[in-house]
């Protein structure tokens, strides 16, 4: 491999599912990313933590959120934990960032404070695409989430809070490139390796895209989504990227079969507005790596794209007189839908089932990457961490900032990149909000939990006991095998319940208080 140390540039798609893109299955055109997966690696096997907050706690800081603070918050704890970039800055890296951080919106809590040189974004969850915040004189009443609930942003230590963009032409996916390219052509022939964090909104909620955007996917989607979901599920079965004995988890109880669908003109320009996103998104991406082959890098430059979380099953409409799409739109691209970003697996962002956590992710890197291959081993964004650590020649820090820093949880995918076997790994545990699971091996236990109550997704009775699944033979959780093996449930029950407090004696470390 060879001893020059590589850029690194992550980039983060929000709320897409397994099976959105084209190299995984989907009809959305994505042509650029499909470049990186065909020039790259695709990972069949990775996972995230069902929720943007806690995965990119993980992802940041290769821990558990439970370690970090960020269960069930947009936090970053001060002590127990590093990010990548402090640990990548320490090594000689510029670090960059540019799109939605979602770790906290203090001063103290910003990008900048934790390691990033630079930094242009927005520092909380959902906003409006094309104004995040007052009315322009030219424009009607901009939609948020609530009535005024206008999100921060942030200029490197600068919050701006409301941002109101000067330009008629603002969305928020060509911005976070604008910037994110802006910074490379600052550093680029520095000299000195970059680390380029790219995390979009797209295609988190609201459904908004620009009209052209739209327009091209009008009427694709009028042959429904159960037809849609079947032809994602045989595309990858044909592409390798799930075996043949895998069945199609049936259609999720909140979707309806599609004969039985009114308003079918309302449903195909959701899903139109959601794939315009998406091939928004694609198009940046496009423009991210011209960037790269510009500067000279590309052959040494670690691209690694992924999704945060499932596809989301929230409906959420806080504009019914208006079509979905525009500024003054603001509603959720609803579960039926989700359920087809999610194919083959069942269930959505939040739920700890594989439609919650299995996340597309794809490695390009020219100069160590073999074009073409698939990694079935198993990987978790807790991995990205040691992964960057050992590419970067950094040393992993055990005090930072006068306090203890935890072991990192995750593993270096580099034996990966390099066509090697991961081989085994330990348990994966998850938690959030009474959603629970452990994956250790070909087994797999799983739990719905109590309804949430700021999700408004149903949760069937019964469905607060450990389900079983052998993720070998039925990653797409049709056959609960609970009863069969009930020692097999109490064996990964007994793991979820150590991981579970050795996680809160973490805490009782670090805890501010």
């Amino acid at each position: 491999m060879g001893n020059e140390r590589p850029n690194i540039i992550l980039i983060l798609a929000d709320d897409m599912g397994f099976s959105d893109i084209g190299c995984f299955g989907g009809e959305i055109r994505t042509p650029n990313v499909d470049w990186l997966a065909a020039q790259g690696m695709r990972f069949t096997s990775f996972y995230n933590n069902a929720v943007c907050m806690p995965t990119r706690a993980s992802l940041l800081t290769g821990l558990y959120p439970q370690q970090v603070g960020a269960a069930d918050a947009a936090r970053l704890y001060e002590r127990g934990n590093v990010t990548i970039a402090e640990v990548l800055r320490s090594a000689g890296y510029r670090t960059l960032m540019s799109g939605k951080w979602h770790n906290g919106n203090r001063k103290g809590e910003l990008p900048i404070a934790r390691g990033f040189d630079r930094y242009w974004g927005l520092l909380s969850g959902s906003s409006n695409y094309f104004n995040p915040g007052v009315r322009r004189p030219w424009e009607p009443e901009p939609a948020h989430k609530k009535p005024g609930d206008m999100r921060p942003w942030a200029a490197d230590d600068k919050i701006m809070h409301p941002f109101t963009p000067d330009s008629p032409d603002f969305y928020a996916t060509d911005a976070f490139t604008d910037h994110a390219l802006a910074f490379l052509d600052e550093i680029g022939r520095e000299g000195a390796p970059f680390f380029l964090y790219l995390a979009y909104t797209a295609p988190h909620f609201p459904m908004q895209a620009r009209h052209e955007d739209i327009e091209k996917n009008r009427g694709s989607y009028f042959k429904g989504w159960d037809e849609i979901r079947q032809e994602r599920y045989e595309r990858l079965r044909e592409m390798g990227l799930i075996p043949e004995h895998w069945k199609l988890s049936p259609r999720d109880p909140l979707a309806v079969p599609w004969a039985e669908v009114s308003e079918k003109e309302t449903w195909d320009l959701k899903m139109a507005v959601y794939a315009g996103m998406i091939e928004c998104m694609d198009r940046n991406i496009g423009r991210l790596m011209e960037k790269i082959r510009t500067l000279g890098v590309e052959r040494n430059t670690l691209v690694i794209f992924l999704s945060d979380n499932g596809g989301c099953a929230e409906h959420i409409n806080r504009t019914p007189d208006v079509m979905p799409g525009p500024v003054n739109s603001y509603c959720t691209v609803d579960a039926p839908w989700a359920n087809v970003s999610n194919t083959p697996f069942r269930r959505f962002k939040v739920f700890h089932h594989e439609g919650g956590i299995a996340t597309p992710m794809i490695a390009y890197w020219p100069r160590v990457i073999k074009p073409g291959a698939i990694c079935d081993d198993v990987a978790h964004v807790m991995d990205i961490m040691p992964t960057f650590v050992e590419l970067s020649g950094a040393k992993y820090p055990t005090e930072w900032n006068t306090g203890i820093v935890f072991e990192a949880e995750g593993r270096s995918l580099v034996q990966a990149f390099q066509g090697q076997s991961l081989g085994d790994r330990e348990p994966i545990c998850w938690e959030f909000r009474g959603c629970r699971a452990v994956r250790y091996g070909q087994w797999k236990i799983v739990c719905e939990g109590p309804p949430r109550l700021h999700v408004n997704i149903p949760i069937e009775p019964g469905h607060e006991d450990w389900e079983l699944y052998d993720v070998w033979q039925d990653r797409t959780e049709t056959h609960n095998l609970a009863e069969k093996y009930p020692d097999k449930v109490k064996e990964l029950e007994s793991i979820w319940v150590e991981w579970h407090t050795r996680m809160r004696q973490c805490v009782a470390r670090v805890e501010p208080g």
